[in-house]
């Protein structure tokens, strides 16, 4: 809307008698004008509000403030069950004493003296009237697929053992030293606990799950264990389900604790000291399990002797196996970063910095030596290199093989005028290697190894070598030639495959701890005195989140080179060691059969987790076809489970260079 200043009409005439007029006309005249004007402005200043309301409500305080009320109520009736009523007033405690709040005295209630039963009732009562679909703990298909199953009359007949994934687990604090006394027995990995503890102990909480970056075991003080029992991994927070809906459907068919047993595992210690800490390979052992094949039948650990997994393990299925790697991994390595931490708001990314910073990250990341094992293996023979990569589609802009790469704006305002060097895989894992600690590049020589291995002798000898059990590139399969692996995955939802990186300003690296004379407070703790002359050497690098095309091939996305996978783990990771690795036998000596079956990514949008038809990587534990795979393995009807494609993972594998 224009408001213009208006003229009154001015003819010859007027001209003529303007000296005339008297003062008290020309004086009413203007007053005439000013009024009219005035009319006209508060009109469309009246017009103008009413619209910038009709438009604003919607971001009104008015309707935010309620709004938030609402959604906090709907998440905490989702998330809060009446047994968590008695913790409410610990909580309060703690945000209060965290921000310093004093408030007057109160009257200290003990809520275990007040009959809560009644709120329980009415609260169940209302949660039942929900349909199952929108509840987040629920997918509305609870038991079906159990019942189809023994619909046909098959029933329980080889043990289950299920093996959570990396940080499924849950993990908790045994501790009585007094700097965790606080939260003795109570989860630090998972569960609303956890929560309460990075958001109020956010230190404390780092500091009692780092691992001694000497030895890789506990620190001094810290003792945190794995959570044991089926809950163990059944949910990682209340209304978070995870192998809780596969539990479900095995006990419609007959399982329980008896036939049924979940072994979970600190998943930050590597495998090696897995045994050396908690015995955990012997105990699976002693359960008939076999998970660490190479761990049994090897004759100075298990003692299982060769023909153990024959004898003993019916069929391995495969969840969303993360064989050769994951790349997102790598990132998180690097600079602690990866597609779920740049793709948040920036209001949200801000917060995530200041509350928990791509430094800690990367330290908690680099303190675990289990998180290695999603290293990439293979090196630029699977992952591709400078000009060519297996999954690079035939018009592509760009090559994965280039897992970090710069644009060249990057490169033109580097200040030493050297463009920053792009880096395949093979070349990220020697430059974070190259910029870590010497402890941690000998936890990594220690415990494992990322290549590949065509030579058969080499290969055996390899098979009573720990440090290559998490690599399948160079280890043989078990001599088991019944016995069958499953690889079941997801595929159609869009992964995190490669990166655009941008530099900062030069930084000391984290190997100035390891120079001559470093003074230590503990073995975690040393630092170095510098010399004058001693200068930054290392460029600050993270993801450039800020560059988006989804016009090259292909697409980016806050710095994230998208590729295909289950949302976590690429294609490439998932299915190649299945459909070509394991079919040769330089791998597979024995001919174990190996079948593939990919299942399509078709959320349901009105269900919170995708329902029955989802494939991602996490939601897939809920999947109606996952389940009747299972079920039909662990009741006899395996053979009816035969490989299933809709992904060119075949193409792909077909392109590695395996000889």
């Amino acid at each position: 809307m224009e408001l213009t200043r208006r003229r009154l009409p001015h003819t010859e005439h007027d001209a003529g008698n303007v000296a005339s007029d008297d003062s008290g006309r020309d004086s009413q005249g203007r007053d005439d004008q000013v009024r009219e004007v005035e009319k006209e402005y508060k009109h469309g200043l009246k017009s103008l509000r009413k619209q910038q309301g009709q438009h604003s409500f919607f971001v009104s305080r008015r309707f935010l403030f309620p709004l938030g009320v609402l959604v906090g109520v709907l998440l905490g009736f989702v998330l809060i069950q009446p047994a968590d009523l008695g913790d409410l007033q610990t909580h309060l405690a703690l945000l209060l004493d965290e921000y310093d709040i004093a408030v007057p005295q109160m009257p200290q209630f003990n809520l275990s003296h007040f009959d809560i039963s009644r709120i329980e009732v009415e609260w169940r009562k209302l949660w039942s009237s929900i349909p199952e679909p929108w509840k987040l703990n629920n997918n509305g298909l609870e038991f079906t697929v159990g019942e189809a199953i023994a619909a046909r009359g098959l029933s329980a007949k080889h043990p289950v053992i299920l093996i959570p994934g990396i940080i499924s687990t849950g993990l908790e604090s045994w501790s009585t030293s007094p700097d965790y006394r606080a939260f003795f027995r109570q989860k630090l990995w998972g569960g609303f606990s956890m929560i309460s503890q990075v958001t109020f102990n956010k230190e404390k909480w780092m500091a009692a799950l780092l691992l001694d970056p000497i030895t890789g075991l506990d620190p001094p003080g810290a003792k945190v264990r794995a959570a044991e029992g089926i809950d163990a991994a059944s949910s990682f927070i209340q209304g978070y389900w995870l192998w809780s809906k596969i539990v479900e459907n095995l006990a419609v068919v007959n399982y329980d604790t008896n036939n049924l047993h979940l072994a979970p595992y600190d998943w930050r210690l590597s495998f090696y000291n897995l045994e050396v800490r908690d015995s955990y390979f012997s105990k699976l052992k002693a359960t008939v399990e076999g998970f660490n094949f190479k761990w049994v039948e090897s004759p100075t650990h298990g003692g299982g002797g060769p023909e153990w997994v024959e004898n003993h393990i019916e069929a391995l299925v495969s969840i969303a196996g993360t064989h050769l790697g994951v790349v997102k991994s790598m990132s998180a390595f690097l600079s602690g970063e990866m597609k779920d931490t740049v793709q948040v708001h920036p209001a949200g990314a801000y917060v995530l910095e200041r509350f928990f910073s791509r430094k800690e990250r990367q330290r908690l990341f680099r303190s675990w030596p289990g998180s290695a094992s999603m290293w990439m293996k293979g090196g630029d023979v699977v992952w591709g290199n400078a000009s060519f990569a297996p999954d690079d589609t035939p018009e592509c802009d760009h090559s994965h093989g280039e897992l970090i790469a710069f644009r060249q704006s990057v490169a033109a305002v580097s200040q030493d005028g050297g463009a920053p060097k792009n880096m395949t895989s093979s070349d990220a894992s020697t430059w974070v290697l190259e910029h870590t600690p010497v402890h941690f590049q000998k936890m990594i020589a220690s415990n494992y190894s990322f290549g590949i291995e065509r030579d058969e002798d080499a290969l055996k000898r390899n098979n009573e070598d720990h440090r290559k059990w998490t690599n399948p590139l160079e280890i043989q399969l078990p001599h088991a030639p019944t016995t069958k692996i499953y690889c079941i995955y997801g595929h159609g939802k869009e992964t995190e495959r490669s990166y655009w990186y941008t530099q900062g300003e030069y930084e000391y690296d984290e190997i100035q701890p390891d120079a001559a004379g470093a003074t230590c407070a503990n073995t975690s703790d040393c630092f170095s005195s510098r010399s004058p002359l001693d200068m930054p050497m290392s460029r600050v690098s993270w993801i450039d989140s800020e560059y988006s095309d989804d016009r090259v091939d292909p697409p980016v996305l806050n710095g994230v080179k998208m590729g295909e996978g289950d949302g976590t783990v690429n294609l490439l990771s998932l299915g190649s060691m299945c459909v070509e690795g394991w079919k040769r036998k330089r791998w597979n000596p024995a001919g174990m059969k190996v079948v593939t079956v990919e299942l399509p990514h078709n959320p349901v949008p009105t269900i919170p987790r995708g329902g029955g038809t989802t494939s991602d990587h996490v939601d897939i534990l809920g999947a109606t076809a996952l389940n009747e795979i299972i079920l039909k393995v662990a009741t006899g009807a395996g053979d009816e489970v035969q490989d299933s494609f809709v992904s060119r993972i075949r193409e792909y594998a077909r392109k590695i260079q395996w000889d």
